[in-house]
Formats: C-alpha cells, sequence, structure tokens
C-alpha cells in the first residue's frame, strides 16, 4: 500500500514539474530557461529537479510529449446513432478548437523553434503529436469503411485529406497571429464543411 501511495506522489510531483516547467519555456523560450528557475518556482533545489530529469533537453522532452496527450480524447470512436456527417463534424470542431487556440500555438511555435536547434525535438513532438494524429483519425475513418460508411484506398492519406480540410482555412493565419481565437460559429461552420468535402470524396456510393 505504501508503494502505491509513494508512486503516486512521485506522479504527482512529476506533473507539476512539468507544469512549472511548462510556464517557464513558455515566458523565456527554451535557450533562456534554466533548471536553476524551474528549481526556484517549484520551491525545492535542483538536486530534486535532476531526481526527475536528468537534463533541460529532457526535461523539454517530456513536456513535448505531454502536450500530445490531448489527442486521445478528440479522435475517440463514433457515438452511438451518430451519422458519419454528425461523427465528422464533431471531430473537426472539436480539433479546431484544441489545436487553433492561443495557448496551444504558443507551445506549437515554442517547440517548433527548437526543432531547429534539435531535430530530435522536432521528431518527438511529430511522432506523439501530428503522426499519432493522423493514425488515431486513420483508424477512425477505416472503421466507418468496414461498416459501409465510406470509400477508402489508403486509410491513412484519407486522414491526411480530412485534417487538411479541417485546419488548412485558418491555421497558417492563427500561427501568424493575423486573426484572433475562431468564434464558436466559425469552428461550426468550417467543421461542417469539412465534412461535407470529406464525404463528397470518400463517401460510400450507393
Amino acid at each position: 500500500m505504501q508503494l502505491t501511495k509513494t508512486k503516486l506522489d512521485r506522479d504527482q510531483r512529476r506533473e507539476l514539474i512539468l507544469d512549472v516547467a511548462q510556464s517557464v519555456f513558455l515566458e523565456e523560450g527554451f535557450a533562456n530557461a534554466s533548471m536553476s528557475t524551474i528549481a526556484a518556482r517549484l520551491g525545492g533545489s535542483k538536486g530534486t529537479l535532476y531526481n526527475y530529469f536528468k537534463s533541460k533537453d529532457e526535461l523539454f522532452n517530456a513536456y513535448v510529449e505531454r502536450r500530445c496527450l490531448w489527442q486521445d480524447e478528440i479522435f475517440a470512436a463514433p457515438l452511438e446513432n451518430e451519422t458519419p456527417e454528425q461523427t465528422l463534424r464533431r471531430i473537426a470542431a472539436a480539433y479546431l478548437t484544441r489545436v487553433l487556440t492561443d495557448f496551444n500555438l504558443k507551445n506549437f511555435r515554442l517547440i517548433a523553434a527548437e526543432a531547429e536547434r534539435s531535430p530530435e525535438i522536432g521528431r518527438t513532438f511529430y511522432d506523439a503529436g501530428p503522426r499519432k494524429g493522423v493514425e488515431r483519425v486513420a483508424e477512425l475513418l477505416e472503421g466507418m469503411a468496414k461498416e459501409g460508411h465510406l470509400d477508402l484506398g489508403d486509410p491513412e492519406e484519407a486522414a491526411h485529406a480530412f485534417l487538411g480540410l479541417t485546419q488548412n482555412r485558418y491555421f497558417k493565419a492563427r500561427l501568424c497571429n493575423a486573426i484572433p481565437e475562431l468564434t464558436r460559429r466559425q469552428v461550426e461552420d468550417q467543421a461542417a464543411l469539412a465534412a461535407r468535402t470529406f464525404l463528397r470524396a470518400f463517401g460510400k456510393r450507393g
């Protein structure tokens, strides 16, 4: 029983470290952020911090991997009694709402900037984020195809097409901070357009 409690406490401490590290990275950038600053904000010593992460690079990689966990809650299986179009619209709206927030884009810009210095950071993010997202959507679309709703060749290619239809209109403008966060109406309209367009291309013909 004590082992379980100790593990839980350690996991909670690790999550707290990642919360604080994220704030420091976003405020100061990777290059200017220091383990000393992160430790000070935690109220502990660098020694304690190094018990969890051996280096700033390792800490940053853990932060990058955690930033990608949100996909698990968005790319879920179709709900009961949900039509294919409703499923695609729901997923597209959830994806846009999450990906195009100011907070998410700040994290994206930080990670992309560090990928220039350290390609392995870019690969970590891509594998845990965009690549995993495509794989999850491909699985979802393949399931819809098996149920007779879609006519697919390569599910992964179809997944790329769906995500492209979903985000292409607004992503670059938001990334460049050229437009504000989307309204609920903009999100819903774009999600509906992406779903309809995808189904015209990949929907099963009678």
